[in-house]
């Protein structure tokens, strides 16, 4: 979703990074869903864990659907000014959420790689989560 964001930040085919963002957004809210039903009681730390997961994806949901009403609102007249799009309210709740996205993600990826270490699984970058 980077890149849509980009595109919104340029001006770039709004249509389709809002498109993209929306539909990451149903992603996100579709592992927290996934994760909900998940068997994790086992888990050394298993509640923190579960809670840093889902407060991270759905702050990303969240800003997914910032971003994406960020790029319906410069799409239209003077909403972009020399390839750059202007920052509305959207875009500032958009960054508060992916703020909280990527601290949870930092918590969530330490939580895991002790519990991935323990166990010899495969661990995990704040990034792939």
């Amino acid at each position: 979703m980077i890149q849509a964001v980009a595109n919104v930040k340029q001006c770039n085919n709004l249509g389709q990074a809002a498109t993209d963002l929306r539909n990451a957004a149903k992603q996100r809210n579709g592992l927290v869903t996934r994760l909900g039903k998940l068997s994790v009681d086992k888990l050394p730390a298993n509640a923190e864990l579960t809670a840093a997961l889902t407060k991270a994806w759905q702050a990303s949901a969240a800003a997914d659907n910032n971003y994406a009403a960020w790029a319906d609102q410069v799409g239209g007249r003077k909403g972009c000014q020399k390839g750059h799009a202007r920052i509305t309210g959207q875009t500032q709740a958009g960054n508060r959420e992916s703020g909280t996205a990527s601290a949870q993600k930092v918590r969530a990826a330490a939580l895991w790689n002790t519990i991935a270490q323990k166990y010899g699984l495969t661990q995990r970058q704040p990034t792939q989560l």
